[in-house]
């Protein structure tokens, strides 16, 4: 076999002048326009870098924005809960004071209406009771009665102080005798007995009173003998008044 060196060398000559063509006509433009793509492709990935960067900055800035509201939320909710609890306590507390003070003075006006109420029966009873007790006494009034209390007065008379007798002896304007009903022939004994007790001779006028039941009374502007079944009657009706 015989090699032909000189076709091989066209061959190479053929290549050599191929691939200066090629780095002269097609590379340079290829490598130019690749270079031109890949700046382009770099300036590209780093704007979408920076606009990346950008928008992790900007949604850190709202993750964190949305934490702090998160977090205001949740101590907004607590104060107005623990806000809330504390009225509600403060309410109830309210409510439940003015409920016992209402129940008090429920109780305690109760305890006075049933204390009043008691106090008006039992002043009813003792009225009724004391009129009762003056119907009676009016129907024992007689002649013997008014002698016994003729004696009572003479003897009350008599252990009046002396000063006192003779001061109702001097009396101005006199004194009054005064009994339930006219004592009619019996007034001339009376004005006797008191004359006596007295010690002297005052003026005497006789006066009827129905409200002293039975007995004699006497009376002048400055004093009063008290000597009736009224009068007994007046100061049971004033004991019971005083014990209740």
């Amino acid at each position: 076999m015989t090699i032909d060196f000189w076709g091989l060398g066209l061959q190479a000559i053929n290549v050599l002048v191929l691939v200066w063509l090629l780095s002269r006509v097609f590379w340079r433009p290829v490598a130019a326009a690749i270079a031109t793509r890949q700046t382009a492709a770099t300036a590209v990935t780093d704007a979408a870098a920076a606009t990346q960067a950008k928008a992790d900055a900007a949604l850190a800035e709202v993750t964190k924005a949305r934490d702090a509201i998160s977090a205001e939320r949740a101590a907004a909710l607590d104060a107005a809960k623990t806000e809330v609890e504390a009225t509600a306590k403060a309410a109830q507390t309210e409510a439940q004071t003015k409920a016992d003070a209402l129940l008090a003075a429920a109780k305690t006006t109760a305890a006075q209406d049933a204390e009043t109420a008691q106090a008006d029966n039992a002043a009813k009873a003792t009225e009724l009771a004391l009129m009762i007790a003056a119907r009676l006494l009016k129907r024992l009034d007689s002649p013997k009665v008014q002698a016994a209390f003729l004696a009572q007065l003479v003897e009350t008379i008599s252990q009046m102080p002396e000063a006192d007798r003779a001061s109702l002896v001097d009396a101005p304007k006199g004194i009054e005798v005064v009994s339930p009903v006219d004592p009619g022939d019996q007034k001339a004994a009376i004005e006797k007995a008191v004359r006596k007790a007295l010690g002297g001779v005052p003026e005497l006028r006789f006066v009827t009173d129905p409200a002293l039941i039975a007995g004699l009374e006497l009376r002048s502007p400055h004093f009063v003998l008290h000597n009736s079944w009224q009068a007994d009657l007046d100061v049971v009706r004033k004991a019971v008044k005083d014990a209740a």
